[in-house]
């Protein structure tokens, strides 16, 4: 059997496998499970997205709030068989979880679960991700289609139950492995992996490829931002204010005001946060977040910039921490074209 090297990588080493075979990692956020005849009812309450037309055996990104309105966690929500399950995107403890959960009102017959014993996620992420989804699996792997879950079969645990989402957070392909044997999953989706050229990826690389595919908060969060500060106003049913928690909070996003905005630089430069970037010596934003040094040619930051300069194709400048002035431009997102855009799944 081939075995994951254990030679210690780098956040370059990590990018370069997510981008160009396929990168494991275990999910460690906490998970939830909902379970009742009415636990989408509780889950419209909760998140910014209708749950009335959600498929049983599907998977879909959402956006809960605090009551201020204000961004708490961005969430997987996965209807696996006749249970509900909320897979955090963004850091939150299982603490925070429980403590935002408190006063909810959950119908009869609904119980809500943080962190149930013996159940964990791993997931695959790369354009090779595809050729190990197809191990644990009865059929075309070619026939899931994103954002489905099927079962799952885990090899060395015939008893365990397992169902797999086609999903991910890089632009690559991406799959979740969601099971009652977590570590025998980890272990055959780490064996799978290395058969593919694959290896386990740390947290820096992870965040690199993230980033460039527009899910920095992955990473860092949502520091003090507002839904449209944080550019997540398209994770929001606006038809439905008033009916989720928070939602009274929200204010309609705008043309005006400040925007989180990528930005990318010369390769080299560390700029810290807080610090001013500035268009023609006049401060016009804010730098938030850098995220890890991965790709050689340049670095990728965010900040929160006036409107209008987060407006994509703007020549803009900061300070780095060494004191020198460096170039900074507005880009779209994704920044990289996914190799899975060109890779087939057969």
């Amino acid at each position: 059997m081939t075995t994951i090297d254990a030679t210690p990588r780098t956040a370059a080493d990590d990018y370069a496998t997510v981008r160009n075979s396929v990168g494991a990692y275990r999910i460690d956020a906490p998970l939830v499970r909902l379970t009742g005849d009415d636990r989408l009812s509780l889950l419209d309450t909760l998140l910014t997205k209708s749950a009335d037309f959600v498929e049983p055996d599907t998977v879909r990104e959402a956006l809960a709030l605090g009551d201020d309105g204000t961004p708490f966690a961005i969430l997987l929500h996965c209807e696996v068989g006749e249970d509900s399950w909320l897979i955090p995107r963004t850091g939150v403890t299982a603490e925070e979880i429980r403590a935002h959960l408190e006063g909810a009102e959950v119908p009869p017959g609904v119980t809500v679960e943080v962190e149930p014993e013996g159940r964990g996620a791993v997931a695959f992420e790369g354009p090779a991700a595809w050729a190990v989804a197809a191990g644990f699996v009865d059929f075309d792997i070619s026939g899931l289609p994103l954002h489905a879950v099927t079962e799952a079969t885990v090899p060395g645990a015939p008893d365990a139950v397992a169902h797999m989402a086609r999903v991910g957070s890089t632009g690559e392909y991406g799959y979740l492995l969601l099971s009652d044997a977590p570590e025998a999953a980890h272990e055959a989706v780490s064996a799978a992996v290395a058969e593919q050229g694959g290896n386990e990826v740390g947290r820096d690389g992870l965040d690199r490829v993230r980033a460039e595919a527009g899910m920095a908060q992955c990473a860092e969060g949502f520091p003090g931002l507002t839904v449209d500060r944080a550019d997540l106003s398209w994770m929001v049913d606006w038809g439905r204010l008033g009916d989720f928690r928070g939602s009274n909070g929200l204010e309609r996003p705008t043309t005006e005001g400040t925007r989180l905005t990528a930005l990318v630089s010369p390769a080299g430069g560390r700029f810290a946060a807080g610090t001013a970037v500035r268009a023609a010596g006049e401060t016009v934003g804010t730098v938030l977040w850098q995220a890890p040094s991965a790709d050689r040619d340049e670095e990728l930051v965010y900040a929160l910039l006036d409107a209008p300069f987060w407006v994509p194709g703007l020549d803009l400048a900061a300070v780095d921490e060494r004191g020198d002035e460096r170039p900074l431009a507005t880009v779209t997102l994704p920044r990289v074209v996914a190799r899975s855009l060109t890779t087939r799944i057969s």
